[in-house]
């Protein structure tokens, strides 16, 4: 009995340790991530305070145009993140500074491949994505104004990766902040009190994005007794980088089925009109100010289940998991009640367009569920990214991608926008049931672990 007894204290002492580790990654990480859909919910505000729907429009394919750009580039950011944990956790520091150097690399091509082919995508994108004349327009001149923050946009994922995977949320979330800080005030003043206008807004983004650049430049000068390891003409062989490349192929296929299930959300909703549009762009925006708070949860999973995962210890990664789901679920069940009872204030805080409101009431049901069938596949996406299972966070994704349009497809003719909501919630419960069926396999069955505690 004394020895039963013992082992259960130290298991609830573990319990304990891991799970301070856990919230000392995860709260800062939420503090960051609120700040991120802010300065979004700003920026529509902003529009939607200048005039009429088609500004709130403009602003929503605009937004679309980049986040088809840089969602893709954020597999630099979970590849350099897990892979960086888990160097971290073999104590190889050598590798964590092959792993930047790789990644700043990548980011370096990326974004002069998006400078020198930004007027072929944007025309590209508009023979595709429908929209009316004004939208076009608006969305074009934001569009050619937030494209020479590119190399700052593409830099931050890397130092972001870099800093969580080094188990520093801090550092991040003083980034994130400052960002959202420095885009709101900017593109406020050059809106409201310039001549620029509805342009004011892209150069606050651009201003925002450049001040992150610097601040990480200076908050990375703390692992500056690890540039000693720095060896960048033996980092970028081709054959250093096979693994770098392996890993962040898997997630930039990832992102690309990602983007366009995002993408053909934004894009099938233009096909209803400039009100739902508005819509559905409000309605989006307030469902992903849930999933940062998940977000958090996750990084925090990356983190850990990423250095338990190199250091080889099953037992710590096991309550890492378990832990992490606790808090997730309870995230999930907060939401859901706030969503029921605040929906409808939540979109006022959008706009004050009341035909904007209106059209918006029939969709509420659609943010009520959202927390409840995303929570898992939310959850996940951290600790797969945190042990590299990248093939099968890829597979899940290719899944979720096809599921989504089907399912547009074959219902749009009966319940219209309806149909749009429930393919996008049908693409959740593909990436849940998938990941879970498979995380005994790729998580704990990846690898021959250590027994120790």
């Amino acid at each position: 009995m004394i020895l039963i007894w013992g082992c259960s204290l130290k298991m609830k002492n573990i319990d304990r340790k891991i799970n301070g580790k856990i919230l000392g990654l995860a709260l800062p990480s939420i503090l960051a991530n609120i700040t991120v859909p802010l300065a979004g919910i700003v920026d529509l505000a902003i529009a939607g305070r200048l005039g009429d729907a088609s500004l709130i429009g403009g602003i929503a394919i605009s937004t679309m145009l980049f986040d088809l750009l840089y969602w893709n580039m954020g597999f630099l950011r979970m590849g350099t993140g897990g892979m960086v944990a888990q160097s971290y956790g073999r104590h190889d520091l050598g590798n964590v500074m092959k792993v930047f150097t790789q990644g700043m690399t990548t980011a370096g091509i990326f974004t002069f491949l998006v400078l020198a082919l930004q007027y072929v995508y944007v025309d590209v994108a508009f023979m595709v994505v429908k929209c009316s004349p004004q939208v076009e327009k608006l969305a074009r001149i934001y569009y050619f104004i937030r494209i020479w923050a590119a190399p700052a946009t593409i830099s931050l994922y890397v130092f972001k990766g870099f800093f969580i995977g080094m188990q520093n949320a801090i550092s991040p979330m003083i980034v994130e902040v400052v960002i959202t800080a420095v885009n709101m005030a900017s593109s406020y003043f050059l809106a409201v009190r310039t001549s620029l206008g509805f342009a004011g807004i892209a150069w606050g983004t651009v201003i925002a994005q450049y001040s992150g650049l610097l601040l990480s430049g200076c908050l990375f000068m703390r692992y500056r007794k690890l540039f000693k390891y720095i060896k960048f003409r033996a980092s970028v062989r081709l054959s250093e980088l096979g693994n770098f490349i392996s890993v962040n192929s898997d997630l930039l296929v990832r992102s690309v089925c990602f983007l366009g299930i995002y993408a053909g959300f934004t894009s099938y909703s233009a096909h209803y009109g400039d009100t739902l549009l508005a819509v559905s762009t409000i309605i989006m925006k307030v469902m992903m100010f849930y999933s940062y708070f998940i977000d958090g949860f996750a990084y925090a999973g990356e983190a850990l289940s990423g250095r338990y995962f190199g250091e080889g210890n099953k037992s710590y990664l096991q309550r890492t998991v378990r832990i992490i789901f606790l808090w997730c679920t309870g995230i999930a069940i907060v939401s859901f009640i706030s969503y029921f009872a605040g929906g409808k204030d939540l979109i006022k805080l959008m706009t004050d367009n009341e035909t904007v409101i209106d059209a918006s009431l029939p969709f509420l049901p659609w943010l009520w569920v959202m927390p409840v069938l995303s929570v898992v596949c939310f959850t996940w996406d951290g600790i797969f990214v945190g042990v590299t299972a990248t093939a099968a966070i890829r597979n899940c994704m290719i899944a979720a991608v096809i599921a989504f349009f089907i399912t547009y497809h074959s219902l749009k003719g009966i319940w219209g926008m309806n149909a749009l909501f429930l393919a996008y919630m049908v693409h959740l419960f593909v990436r849940s049931l998938y990941m879970t069926l498979s995380a005994k396999k790729c998580i704990f069955g990846k690898l021959t672990f250590n027994k120790h505690i």
